[in-house]
């Protein structure tokens, strides 16, 4: 999502000219519907094409294809590989590491420490001449179909009421980069009592988590509330998942990749950040997005965050409480619900 300003900014640069986008197996319908990119084809680097092979097998596609020019939008010698098997005339891609410079014909800095991710890819338009781009918001375009069936799931949750609705997404790949299941139970809680909906999101291997949440929240609300909340875990495909957090009032949520689904679309965010801080560069932008964070001497821990707190503690999760979030949270359900209420 955050190569999306990049992609936006070729298009208005190359108007006449076929651009193809590479993505991850399983992303490529979250990008099929958008106006900028002409075809989106997928890579399973992770599962059957993760092996020398296969990426070999993928190089020598690439160079089928006849690119004129390339961008890579990762560091890695992988990257940097297909790259050059692309036979592409003009490959553009960062230094880092230093045998990148072997596979590409252009090279530019990251400024990982300087720049925010958005930023940093922009980099990749320098050798182009094209400068700094004016638009850096992410255009998410959505297929009407999944725009649709998210309709209908907001129509029957909402009732009669037109309460504004929480989103809450307590998964991550990353044990550490969540914020604890009773911390999340807590606040969906408040905003059922305050009159809101609830839609409870997990993605694969997220669902334990969600039930979790769940089960604390039917033990803390009194008998029939649980009414208000809708239990989408696992039930959603990425973009249909996309097509929800675009209507939400708010989405309460951990650093994580639906964060980037919510943001772009102007949907209210409480983003928690524990191992991972603001200043890495990835986080959620615009006037309605917040990120909840503690200031602790450990913070970060890395990049992505571990799956275990390397101290044991765990305080960048523990010490930031329902009682920090809960205030940012119903300001983001008042605001939204208002907003709705007076356009009626």
């Amino acid at each position: 999502m955050l190569t999306l300003p990049l992609i936006q900014t070729l298009r208005e640069a190359y108007p006449a000219s076929a651009l193809h986008f590479w993505v991850r197996r399983g992303f490529a319908p979250l990008f099929a519907a958008h106006p900028a990119i002409d075809a989106v084809f997928e890579y399973d680097k992770r599962g059957g094409q993760a092996g020398g092979l296969s990426t070999l097998r993928l190089g020598r596609r690439l160079g089928r294809e006849g690119y004129s020019l390339w961008v890579s939008a990762h560091s890695s010698p992988r990257s940097a590989l297909l790259a050059r098997w692309s036979s592409a005339k003009i490959r553009i891609g960062y230094k880092q590491p230093r045998l990148n410079a072997w596979f590409y014909t252009h090279t530019v800095d990251r400024r990982f420490a300087e720049l925010e991710e958005i930023e940093r890819l922009e980099q990749l338009l320098l050798p182009l001449g094209l400068g700094v781009p004016a638009q850096k918001w992410p255009r998410i375009v959505l297929p009407q179909e999944v725009r649709d069936k998210a309709e209908e799931l907001f129509q029957g949750l909402r009732g009669s009421a037109d309460a504004p609705v929480l989103g809450v997404h307590p998964g991550s790949i990353w044990g550490t980069k969540r914020w604890l299941p009773e911390y999340f139970a807590d606040v969906a809680a408040r905003a059922v009592a305050e009159g809101a909906k609830v839609m409870l999101f997990a993605g694969p291997g997220e669902e334990s988590v969600a039930r979790q949440v769940r089960s604390l929240m039917e033990q803390s609300l009194p008998a029939g509330a649980m009414d208000a909340v809708l239990d989408l875990s696992g039930a959603l495909s990425l973009v249909e998942l996309a097509a929800c957090l675009g209507r939400l009032s708010c989405y309460l949520t951990n650093d994580s990749g639906p964060m980037h689904l919510a943001w772009p679309q102007g949907t209210p965010v409480a983003a928690v950040f524990g191992p991972t801080v603001r200043r890495l560069g990835f986080f959620p932008r615009g006037e309605h997005a917040s990120v909840l964070e503690i200031s602790l001497d450990c913070r970060p821990c890395g990049l992505h965050g571990p799956q275990e707190c390397p101290l044991g503690h765990h305080n960048c999760m523990r010490l930031l409480t329902p009682d920090l979030v809960w205030p940012v949270v119903l300001e983001k359900l008042s605001a939204r619900h208002a907003a709705f209420q007076e356009a009626q």
